[in-house]
């Protein structure tokens, strides 16, 4: 901007004022998400949570704040892709985001039991650092935090940019992509501040076009915009970190619910079995969703979430090319994933895990999705084997979700099995880039924020060191 180029920002979501962050589950589920959170895959085994905002997906997660380990790097196999180059733009994140971990005083009880729970075990444990300023421990970090504490784009990188005369319009969905322009409809949903465009139909000339919309709607925006047809591999290897909500029940109430709801995570697992585990704490629908079953036993575990302690699960899926989004007749995305039988495996076998965690943390009674029978009860941990069953694992009955997705822009080398270049360069397209979560070659193996804002400066940069040149 300051060498007089002009850059605006077409972001199909609106921005919320400060009073619109309610944190009340369902209205703030219908504002933030794509179709509220529930967004389902082709063949309805899995939601897919990503939102739709000022800010993006930063505007929803807990803010966990981990680099990309260099194995992972090294199995994506990008050419001019270098781990300490993304270390050291993560870096910058870390500390332009204000990453810290929480002092011990601030953990709740759902995140010191398991900690305790995992030594006790001799599971490995680590503390998440996060990127919070002046948490208030209000725990509906996925709401849009209510406090203004959550350092995401729309606090940190937005605002700034725009201070240095970036013009961001709200609103604007991107329809196609045409020869150095895109055609975009402005439309204000009935919330948050007005776009600051009047609503209509409009085309805009570019020097530059880079899609940042997410790993469902770049390649879909690619695919709307007839890449298609040069670019076999668009949309294909769509990973997700497909995930469970698992919970144990203690005999007394628990802070849960107050407190940064995520401070733990353990890898042990990520090598042999396949799966991360992390605290969570989510809300009453999003619990009850994730219960395998209906009726007494449902309602009654509901009824008692103050002394609920739960575990996120994260299965670490391989990139498959036929796990990809597609575009239906009227161009809107269609993911079409299958949970393979090792993803089932890994989350089968988390379960059995993660109700020793809760045994060992002191739940008096366990629910496992794949289980013979809705609780577990103490006196039976030692026939986890006999009561959580791989035939119950299965894809449609067992409540899966995710909100890690990756791929279907991957980087590589060439035009037949990727779709950009290590800069996120579109192959063929010079004028074309893509900077979010889309360009990866499988997945994160990780909470991926910090890595998507790593990749999409060093785009940033890319494209500086041209225009500027």
């Amino acid at each position: 901007c300051k060498a007089g180029k002009r850059i605006a920002v077409l972001e199909w979501g609106p921005r919320l004022r400060e009073e619109e962050f309610t944190g009340r589950e369902l209205d703030m589920a219908s504002k933030l998400y794509v179709d509220a959170g529930g967004f389902l895959t082709r063949d309805k085994t899995m939601t897919l949570a990503f939102a739709k905002q000022y800010g993006g997906s930063t505007v929803v997660y807990t803010g966990t704040s981990l680099t990309l380990q260099k194995k992972t790097l090294e199995s994506w196999s990008v050419p001019g892709l270098a781990h300490d180059d993304l270390l050291r733009r993560s870096q910058k994140y870390l500390k332009e985001n204000n990453v810290h971990k929480l002092e011990p005083e601030y953990l709740n009880d759902n995140n010191r039991l398991f900690h305790a729970a995992c030594q006790k075990l001799g599971y490995r444990v680590e503390q998440f650092p996060i990127n919070v300023k002046g948490c208030r421990g209000a725990g509906l970090c996925n709401l849009g935090c209510p406090n203004a504490a959550k350092r995401g784009t729309n606090r940190v990188q937005l605002p700034e940019a725009e201070r240095n005369g970036v013009t961001v319009v709200t609103n604007c969905r991107v329809d196609t992509i045409d020869d150095r322009s895109v055609r975009a409809t402005v439309k204000n949903p009935g919330f948050g501040e007005p776009s600051p465009w009047p609503e209509g139909d409009y085309r805009i000339r570019a020097e530059i076009v880079v899609v940042c919309a997410g790993a469902v709607n770049s390649p879909a925006l690619l695919l709307r915009s007839g890449l298609g047809e040069k670019l076999p591999a668009l949309g294909r290897y769509f990973t997700a970190h497909p995930a469970l909500i698992l919970v144990g029940q203690h005999g007394r109430p628990i802070t849960n619910y107050f407190g940064h709801p995520k401070s733990y995570y353990c890898d042990e697992f990520a090598a042999s079995k396949g799966f991360l585990l992390e605290t969570c704490m989510y809300f009453p629908f999003v619990t009850a969703k994730n219960l395998t079953g209906f009726g007494a036993e449902h309602s009654a575990l509901l009824r008692q979430l103050d002394r609920l302690q739960m575990i996120l699960v994260l299965a670490l899926d391989a990139p498959r090319a036929e796990n990809r989004v597609l575009i239906d007749r009227n161009g809107e995305p269609i993911v079409d994933y299958t949970l393979s039988d090792p993803v089932l495996e890994s989350l089968f076998e988390s379960m059995k895990v993660s109700a020793q965690i809760f045994f060992a943390a002191g739940a008096e009674r366990v629910h496992a999705p794949a289980g013979r029978k809705f609780f577990i009860e103490r006196a039976e941990q030692d026939r986890l084997d006999d009561l959580i069953v791989r035939e119950k694992m299965l894809a449609g009955r067992v409540s899966i979700t995710s909100a890690h997705l990756m791929g279907g822009c991957r980087m590589g080398r060439d035009a037949d099995r990727s779709v950009c270049d290590s800069w996120g360069r579109v192959h063929g397209t010079e004028w074309l880039y893509v900077a979010d979560a889309s360009l990866f070659p499988g997945c994160a193996a990780i909470n991926p924020y910090v890595t998507i804002m790593a990749l999409a400066d060093r785009v940033a940069e890319g494209i500086s060191q041209r225009m500027l040149a």
